[in-house]
């Protein structure tokens, strides 16, 4: 199968007093600046054109409710933030129906190829026996659709991209 997909994440096995787990990790160059980037995660009118919006009073410490706005039926979900470093670090613990809790966490930078724009690092860690195609499909698919939003046009469908993104992430 040709890779038709750039910015393949990596799945890394990852150990701890629970069992070994794995870690998702992405990495995303965008020509945008570091700020523009940030605010289209962290603003819930931005962020909503490529995963969610979120409601709450955001901070350390603080639980916001998150719903996707490209999952059909998706209700509100439980996001705690451990860590903001605007506009550089978020990390938040995810409470997703039917999983273990998700460590999420996103870190922006300097363009690390050299250019203009911006560095983005994205790192979930999944728990032993999670789907991790499944889920590093998912998250695939929002980090294109987080490109598109940040070039001003509209995203991929997941009908038309699932598929082949969980086959490559079986391999």
């Amino acid at each position: 199968m040709t890779d038709t997909h750039p910015g393949l994440g990596r799945v890394v096995p990852e150990g701890d007093s629970e069992g070994t787990g794995v870690r998702l990790e992405f990495r995303r160059t965008y020509p945008d600046p570091v700020e523009e980037v940030w605010a289209v995660v962290t603003e819930s009118d931005r962020s909503a054109r490529w995963i969610g919006t979120w409601t709450g009073r955001p901070g350390v410490g603080s639980t916001v409710e998150f719903t996707m706005t490209g999952e059909d039926g998706a209700g509100p979900e439980p996001v705690r933030i451990l860590e903001c470093e605007p506009p550089r670090r978020l990390v938040v613990d995810w409470s997703v129906p039917g999983q273990p809790r998700w460590r999420v966490e996103v870190t922006l930078g300097p363009d690390e190829t050299g250019g203009t724009g911006t560095s983005l690092r994205f790192v979930h860690r999944l728990a032993p026996g999670d789907d991790v195609k499944d889920v590093a499909a998912g998250w695939h698919y929002y980090l294109d659709r987080l490109a598109a939003a940040l070039d001003g046009r509209p995203g991929p469908e997941w009908d038309d991209v699932v598929a082949e993104l969980t086959q490559l992430y079986a391999r």
